[in-house]
């Protein structure tokens, strides 16, 4: 193979992202920064780079990976495990995710059944 692939190819090649296209979209949002520096889809990658990869969610977890071999057509996953290095830091323990404060029921707007004991004291009662 060439001396550098696409990073919205790679990625989508050793199976970081379920399609190209959704590669592409995190390149154009700012999701994906090769060696440090926002990358967009055209983005060469060469072997030796670092990818990294902030993924959705409410923690903000980011995959760190080394390329080790360049690839440009999807591959298996055993194959596509050995084309990268994963640096990324271990998730956080179940303590701490548990731990992320929760709006309680009801804090909120009202909700159905509390929107119609509203009307029914106010005398908007349809029934």
């Amino acid at each position: 193979m060439g001396g550098s692939v696409r990073v919205d190819s790679w990625t989508w090649s050793v199976r970081l992202f379920k399609t190209r296209s959704a590669a592409a979209s995190a390149c154009r949002a700012g999701h994906v920064r090769v060696d440090g520096v926002t990358a967009k889809p055209s983005t060469p990658v060469t072997i030796g780079a670092e990818v990294r990869i902030r993924a959705h969610g409410p923690h903000g977890i980011e995959k760190i990976v080394e390329v080790t071999q360049l690839v440009n057509k999807r591959v298996g996953a055993p194959i596509a495990a050995t084309a990268y290095v994963d640096h990324s830091p271990p998730p956080p323990p179940k303590e701490v995710l548990a731990a992320v404060p929760r709006r309680d029921r009801g804090a909120g707007r009202p909700t159905k059944k509390e929107r119609r004991e509203m009307d029914r004291l106010r005398g908007f009662d349809p029934s």
